[in-house]
C-alpha cells in the first residue's frame, strides 16, 4: 500500500497548490516536506494553522493507508489539533503516525516540527476510515 499512498498523494491538488512533498514513507508512518512561501502564511507571517493542520491530517490519513487492506482507500473521521506556537521556520516537516489500526478505524498522531525536526511546532490525533474495495 505504500505505493499506492505514493499515487494518491500526488493526486491532491491542495497538496499541490501547498509546495508540500513526501519525503519518507514506512509502513505506518509517512513525513511531508512544505517550504513557505507568501501564500501560506497568516498576517504575522507565521505559516497559516490552517496549512498546518492540512499536511498533518495528510500525513495521517497516507500513514493509515499503508496499514490498510491492497485496494482500500483512506478518510478522516476526526481529528484534533493543538497549536503549540507559532511555525516561523522557512521548512515545516510534518510526521504522520499509525498508533492502532483496525480493520475499519486508524488511529493516528501527527507533529509538525521545523526542518531539523527540532522544534515543535504542533500535534494532532486523528481517526481515519478505511474504505474498503468493493464498498
Amino acid at each position: 500500500m505504500i505505493e499506492a499512498a505514493k499515487e494518491s498523494f500526488l493526486k491532491q491538488g491542495f497538496m499541490k497548490t501547498l509546495g508540500a512533498e513526501i519525503i519518507h514513507i514506512e509502513k505506518g508512518l509517512l513525513k511531508i516536506r512544505c517550504k513557505k512561501q507568501e501564500g501560506l502564511t497568516q498576517q504575522h507571517g507565521f505559516f497559516h494553522a490552517g496549512v498546518l493542520t492540512s499536511i498533518m491530517d495528510v500525513a495521517c490519513g497516507y500513514a493509515a493507508l499503508t496499514t490498510m487492506q491492497e485496494g482500500s482507500d483512506v478518510l478522516s473521521v476526526e481529528f484534533k489539533t493543538n497549536l503549540l506556537r507559532p511555525a516561523k521556520s522557512d521548512v515545516i516537516i510534518a510526521t504522520g503516525r499509525v498508533v492502532k489500526s483496525g480493520r475499519t478505524l486508524v488511529f493516528c498522531e501527527a507533529k509538525v516540527t521545523d526542518e531539523k525536526e527540532e522544534i515543535l511546532y504542533t500535534t494532532m490525533q486523528g481517526t481515519m476510515i478505511s474504505l474498503k474495495p468493493n464498498n
